[in-house]
């Protein structure tokens, strides 16, 4: 159970009790599918059964975090845009990385005097109350919880829409002596950062939820609804056969340990105090008294086996996930030709794009929102934003060296192939499309060659 569903499901109080009418939409194979999921990522725990010391979701999602934006920059010339790139910057990475987690995550402005900031709400801490006919959220609840004096905390907050479309926001604060429940109702006042709140306030119509959402760009592999999966939701069933194939061969190594058995006699603690035999090494046998002496037993390992079926593992994750072969094991044990070398490549490249383009629809989302909430608020300088105005660079990318192309490009103009403005164009993003465009580009960058064209 998420932390969320075991901070509500109590005998005492529930979201639906808090909130009468609202119903949780999400299938209960999808609660498990998010429970399971952050599980994985979470828990370090050695059971029985598994040993998750690899921690593969952790790697899967910080390699492909960081892929994302290795050289990723944002900004613009106009200063309210730039202060609310400058705050959502503090909150990209975890973002991100929530997102890969859980599959969706929501990116919550908080307007002060001076501007934004953000908080990030993980889908394990959301419970969403409805959804529209193509799949968009149109009501949630979430939680927050804080500890202070010993008592625990727990902001309820409840966003929706009305017929006309104006988001409703309603807010319930409970205190618990204990953490594991919700606690009893107490007033927003008691705790200063939520003295400001309404129990309902109404906002006004925003374009949704007043929350942006990043949503990864996944098919649903657990029950086909609306709601967003995990990037290795498909192979969560093979991690968990990864971290059961990392107990065994801990087991393995366990018990191929060398061991002297010897009659129980030898381990009898001496009455002189003398030191009795280490029992790590030494295994007693009662068996057959009248036997003494020892025997070594000390077994052949078959930890091969259980790394090729590891390494057979980390494969298919691989390949279900779209990462790049060997990215999770020994390169050289799993790639086999170089069409496959190119192919993991490629889908990893893919992968990486497909995550870019999902956070920069959500940079844009933020700053358009930004710009009606900042109005509604009147926070200083604030104005309606537009996105496109809005510089995002992902640089050279995984498979794709601009600095390659561009070599390539410049063969293009020397061999009289391709007009010179047009690469300019190109390299400096001007538009190219009409004789017009390509003069003011001569006119920027080839000053010289432009006024030799007019003679």
């Amino acid at each position: 159970m998420s932390f969320f569903g075991a901070l509500l499901n109590n005998k005492v109080y529930s979201f639906e009790q808090a909130y009468p009418g609202a119903r949780d939409c999400t299938t209960s194979a999808m609660q498990k599918a998010i429970a399971d999921w952050f599980a994985l990522y979470f828990d370090d725990r050695v059971t029985d059964r598994e040993d998750p010391c690899q921690r593969l979701p952790y790697t899967i999602v910080n390699k492909l975090s960081r892929a994302c934006f290795a050289e990723y920059e944002a900004k613009s010339d106009d200063p309210f845009a730039a202060s609310v790139l400058d705050a959502l910057e503090k909150v990209r990475k975890k973002a991100m990385q929530l997102a890969l987690i859980g599959g969706e995550t929501w990116i919550k402005p908080v307007p002060d005097a001076y501007g934004f900031s953000f908080s990030v709400m993980r889908r394990d801490m959301v419970v969403v109350l409805g959804r529209s006919g193509q799949g968009e959220v149109t009501a949630l609840g979430s939680a927050e919880v804080i500890q202070r004096d010993g008592r625990f905390y727990t902001l309820l907050e409840r966003r929706r829409l009305d017929e006309s479309g104006q988001l409703i926001i309603e807010n319930r604060l409970f205190c618990s002596s204990d953490g594991q429940s919700i606690g009893t109702p107490v007033v927003l006042t008691t705790l200063p950062e939520y003295a400001a709140l309404l129990p309902s306030a109404v906002i006004g119509q925003v374009g949704g939820l007043g929350l942006v959402s990043l949503q990864l760009p996944v098919e649903n592999c657990v029950d086909g609804s609306a709601g967003a999966v995990s990037v290795y939701a498909a192979a969560a069933g093979l991690i968990h056969n990864i971290n059961r194939n990392e107990r065994q061969l801990s087991r393995e190594f366990e018990h191929g340990e060398s061991r002297v058995f010897a009659s129980a006699d030898l381990l009898t603690k001496r009455k002189n105090g003398a030191r009795e035999l280490p029992p790590g090494l030494f295994v007693g046998l009662d068996d057959d008294p009248d036997s003494t002496g020892v025997t070594v037993f000390s077994p052949a390992l078959r930890q091969e086996s259980f790394l090729a079926r590891k390494r057979e593992y980390l494969r298919n994750v691989e390949s279900l996930i779209g990462l790049k072969r060997g990215i999770l094991g020994e390169v050289e044990a799993v790639q086999r030709t170089a069409t496959e070398v190119t192919s993991s490549q490629g889908d990893y490249s893919l992968t990486v794009q497909d995550l870019q383009q999902m956070w920069e629809r959500a940079v844009r989302e933020v700053l358009l929102l930004c710009g009606r909430l900042g109005k509604l608020y009147r926070i200083p300088g604030a104005h309606e934003l537009d996105p496109s105005k809005v510089a995002v660079d992902w640089g050279n990318g995984v498979l794709y060296d601009k600095d390659k192309e561009w070599a390539e490009t410049m063969q293009l103009v020397s061999a009289g192939m391709l007009k010179p403005e047009l690469a300019l164009a190109w390299k400096y993003g001007e538009p190219a499309k009409t004789d017009a465009d390509l003069r003011r580009v001569r006119e920027k960058y080839m000053p010289e060659l432009d006024s030799m064209l007019e003679e």
